[in-house]
């Protein structure tokens, strides 16, 4: 075993409030796959039996701590993160092929996420009603309404964003008074591991938070199906998080799960601006985001000029590693780089234009293009998750709505057009959860709502959303 090895394992076994650690191992080697980065534990159910159950049990205890003390350790926490930003930025870049660049901003987005959470939580109040405010009613009754944490929540992260989206999940649990068991998906593991041991490393009472690792296939729907479990946090694919759905029965969920965004583009627009957006939306992290632009929807009158400034942009883009800062890097695995391979490969058969890309080293796909895309192509419809753009032409804002409402996702959208009042009547028509007006799809600022709909989610997200999720109304009535 080499030192860096070992140092791993100290760090991931650290975080483990079992009394017996897996056995088994999990190796975890660079995007690239050229460096072992260490091992996580595949922990097997009794293990995660014995995590859920401390859970359970500490999570009574840090509900009556009172909820300005919780903040100090949220606040505490953001300033571990930063503390240990250079470690958690080059293990992020490493371990998903993030730029280092990327990684250490995600690291600072997360503290300031995380503070304000904890500003956040302390101004969650209570609410007082009178009984006479309801025909019938009486003034001999009054209700004090205070929110109640559920209990355990089960935070799954995804490997994408496996700090920020994770934290996201963790702190709105912890302001609130919940217990958290932690789940990270296996690609990222060392990067959510060591966010948890930054907050391990506060106050934050012994057995509170507890981090399990393993195969989904086998530890998966014990976690989900657990009896203590009382919330389910979930980002990740849709097919996952609707088999959740199916397992998880009655309890809240927030599932935050793909996309289809689609960049609507009028006659009238800016396409120097379109292009700008449409290229950092489309192709920002190799397009391994589920609020990407995935699909261009442009009128005929403006596709060519808009087609050849796109173009321009992607070939400006740079191609490399992660520690070369490179725009465009390898995706997480090459199965998923088979799978956009396979969507160009449709696309091409069925009589799409390559404009630009279509060019691969291992699972390193280079920024593709394709016009003229039609309705019976795949890439019209299933979310690549990597760095391949559509552009199909449509004949007015009437079809563009149509096909972008016809995706079983719901996501975002970005409506690009200088009449406003034209963008907010179609932004109503837009069966998503979000509409861009005349900028790229992103997630944020964090304190926004965020909200998927169809197939792209369930509940909302947000820091004042999340915290509300992650409680319950306690009432007491007063009898005069």
């Amino acid at each position: 075993m080499n030192e860096q090895e070992n140092t791993t394992e100290k760090k991931v076994s650290s975080l483990q409030s079992t009394t017996v650690l897996a056995k088994n191992k999990k190796e975890i080697y660079s995007v690239t796959g050229n460096e072992l980065l260490g091992s996580i534990p595949l922990m097997t159910k009794k293990e995660v039996e014995a995590a859920m159950n401390e859970a359970s049990l500490q999570q009574k205890t840090w509900a009556k701590v009172e909820v300005y003390k919780r903040a100090q350790v949220l606040h505490a926490w953001a300033d571990e993160l930063l503390k240990n930003k250079e470690e958690l930025a080059v293990t992020i870049s490493k371990e998903v092929g993030k730029g280092i660049s990327s990684a250490q901003k995600e690291v600072d987005r997360t503290a300031d996420l995380i503070r304000y959470t904890a500003e956040e939580g302390v101004r969650l109040h209570g609410d007082m009603m009178k009984g006479d405010a309801f025909p019938g009613g009486t003034t001999d009754k009054i209700a004090m309404i205070g929110r109640e944490p559920l209990g355990v929540v089960l935070a799954i992260s995804p490997f994408n964003y496996p700090v920020n989206l994770a934290a996201s999940k963790v702190a709105p649990a912890l302001i609130t008074g919940n217990a958290v068991v932690f789940k990270p998906a296996t690609q990222g593991s060392l990067s959510g591991l060591l966010m948890i041991k930054a907050l391990l490393n506060t106050n934050l009472p012994k057995g509170v938070v507890q981090a399990v690792t393993g195969k989904g296939s086998e530890i998966g729907d014990f976690l989900v199906t657990h009896p203590k479990v009382n919330m389910i946090s979930f980002t990740g694919g849709t097919a996952t998080g609707q088999a959740i759905a199916e397992k998880a029965k009655m309890i809240p969920l927030v599932l935050e799960l793909g996309g289809k965004d689609p960049a609507i583009v009028l006659e009238d627009a800016d396409l120097d601006l379109t292009a700008k957006n449409i290229v950092g939306g489309a192709f920002s992290y190799s397009g391994q985001r589920c609020t990407a632009i995935k699909r261009v929807l442009v009128q005929e009158e403006v596709a060519d000029a808009l087609t050849l400034k796109i173009k321009e942009q992607i070939e400006a883009l740079s191609i490399g590693t992660p520690e070369e800062d490179a725009d465009i890097t390898a995706l997480i695995d090459e199965q998923s780089a088979d799978f956009v391979q396979s969507l160009i490969d449709d696309a091409l058969s069925k009589g799409a234009s390559l404009v630009t890309g279509n060019k691969r080293e291992e699972n390193l796909i280079y920024p593709t293009l394709l016009d003229h895309v039609t309705a019976d192509m795949d890439l019209a419809w299933e979310e690549p998750f990597g760095p391949v753009l559509p552009i199909i032409r449509v004949k007015n804002e009437t079809e563009a709505v149509e096909l972008a409402n016809a995706s079983e996702y719901g996501l975002q959208a970005s409506i690009f057009t200088k009449n406003v009042e034209k963008a907010m009547k179609l932004g109503a028509e837009l069966e998503v959860g979000s509409v861009q007006l005349n900028a790229k799809t992103e997630r944020g600022p964090d304190h926004f709502p965020f909200i998927g709909v169809k197939n792209s989610g369930l509940g909302v997200q947000g820091v004042r959303r999340s915290i509300e999720s992650m409680t319950r109304d306690k009432v007491f009535v007063l009898n005069f």
